[in-house]
């Protein structure tokens, strides 16, 4: 089966959009390092509570502001932290960004039943483009390392896609605790 790549511009991720069910209907999402928000409105749209995190807010200000299910959090997770991410979310996002330190706090961050929808770039993406620097590319298998112990793994897929751009990509849908419990 190809895969679909992460998406580009203000289109939401079909990997996104596929798993989104998977968090309780009303539910707080923490969307880290949302970008301009294309994920955030459609998380607005679904109905959820949003924490939209990033180090430039500048875009989701001007998206978002007065909207009061969203709350908008400037973060820079490259800055050494310590980060405070809070917890207790019913979902939390994460695509097209890798910074590897903050990965073990995601799983500690989310409520139980929580699902975590990640999806961004890996090794040989370097062919296609940016990114292309190794500290941002996942290596074979990383997602599925980094949450395996700590969450029930939903999905996982890695490999190169033509569509809408030629990339190398990974991505995982995981929940805290046994995915039978789960909303849908």
């Amino acid at each position: 089966m190809p895969l679909t790549p992460p998406s580009a511009g203000a289109v939401p991720s079909a990997w996104v959009r596929r798993f989104l069910p998977l968090i309780r209907p009303g539910g707080r999402v923490l969307d880290l390092a949302a970008g301009s928000g294309r994920h955030v409105r459609l998380l607005r749209e679904a109905g959820y509570q949003v924490v939209a995190a990033d180090r430039d807010t500048a875009a989701l200000e001007s998206g978002f502001a007065g909207d009061s299910a969203c709350t908008i959090r400037r973060i820079d997770l490259e800055d050494g932290g310590p980060w405070r991410l809070g917890d207790g979310y019913d979902g939390i996002l994460v695509t097209n960004y890798l910074w590897r330190p903050v990965l073990p706090h995601l799983a500690s961050a989310l409520a139980p039943q929580g699902v975590l929808i990640y999806e961004t770039f890996m090794l040989g993406n370097e062919r296609f483009g940016r990114p292309s620097n190794p500290d941002f590319l996942l290596r074979p298998g990383e997602l599925l390392a980094a949450f395996c112990d700590r969450l029930a793994v939903i999905a996982f897929e890695q490999g190169a896609v033509v569509a809408p751009r030629p990339a190398v990509i990974q991505r995982i849908a995981a929940v805290k605790g046994e995915p039978g419990a789960l909303p849908g």
